[in-house]
């Protein structure tokens, strides 16, 4: 049986300690400088979490008009593209899908490995590796990695992240509502560069506390999704929503969760109800159900 007074404790240092790892990454000039120049065609890949701020990066750095930029699961990356540069990201540098890429591509199409742990294997197979062992962790559930990896990517794009540190430490500083960690069902929705982040608070959710959880475009979410809310659940909408959507939720009885805060800031408040929730239900989020640090194949 969990001890709840041990549940979840390298989870919640972990999440607290963002604001100060965020920091330490947009600090680090030189590691940016390695990522792909403006004007080059990558493809950024990952599994799990790290796909998912591999759509986030991708995203901002086509908007803000530095290249093309493909968003991947390492699994599912085509052959043939010509890109110039593939940025895998990894946590543990351990997932065999990961490292199957990297060797595959060897010798045509240089890979920037931005890791966690810096003895992986990874690091040998790698062109470039961009180590983040200040942002490791014990838990299995990520948090700290991915959003520190992506303050990095933030950061090589021109972006000031005070404000974002702001807003994340204000959320750790305050209290949540206890309305948020209640919920029957959760549909977690972004817009550009957030649905990435949108689909990470999901598996946030599922992950830590076994929730139902689904993630869309919030302009897609009223293309089907909106049938399943109703009273009891939550829609959280992440930055800015399109307009109408809230009248459009609230009609069907379900709660509307926004905060004026950057989505990366709001992914902050999720981990913390997410861990809430896990706790309050007997669940150890360090170490969840059916899931280890790192998916590693059997040949």
């Amino acid at each position: 049986m969990t001890d709840i007074t041990t549940a979840g404790a390298h989870m919640r240092a972990e999440l607290t300690s963002q604001p100060e790892t965020w920091a330490r990454a947009a600090g680090m000039r030189t590691e940016q400088a390695l990522l792909p120049a403006s004007g080059a065609r990558i493809a950024v890949v990952g599994c799990g979490t790290s796909w998912f701020m591999a759509q986030s990066y991708a995203a901002l750095r086509e908007a803000a008009g530095l290249g093309e930029s493909d968003a991947f699961t390492a699994s599912e990356v085509p052959t043939g593209r010509g890109y110039d540069a593939i940025v895998a990201l990894t946590r543990s540098g351990t997932t065999t899908e990961v490292l199957e890429l990297t060797e595959r591509v060897k010798g045509s199409t240089p890979v920037i490995a931005v890791l966690g742990d810096d003895s992986s294997p990874l690091v040998d197979l790698a062109d470039t590796v961009i180590a983040l062992p200040f942002a490791d962790e014990q838990s299995v559930v990520q948090t700290r990695f991915a959003t520190t990896a992506l303050a990095l990517f933030r950061a090589s794009l021109g972006e000031d992240l005070e404000p974002v540190i702001a807003d994340a430490q204000a959320v750790l500083d305050g209290t949540d509502d206890a309305a948020l960690g209640a919920a029957d069902q959760y549909s977690f929705l972004g817009l550009g560069w957030s649905i990435g982040v949108a689909h990470e608070a999901a598996l946030k959710m599922r992950e830590s506390s076994q929730s139902w959880t689904e993630s869309y475009s919030a302009m897609e979410y009223r293309h089907g999704p909106i049938a399943i809310a109703a009273p009891g659940r939550i829609t959280w909408q992440f930055g800015a929503a399109p307009e109408g959507l809230q009248a459009q939720v609230e009609a069907t009885g379900a709660q509307f969760v926004q905060h004026p805060i950057d989505p990366m800031a709001e992914l902050v408040r999720v981990h913390r109800v997410a861990l809430d929730r896990a706790v309050g239900k007997g669940l150890d989020p360090d170490q969840p159900r059916n899931l280890t640090r790192s998916v590693i194949l059997d040949d």
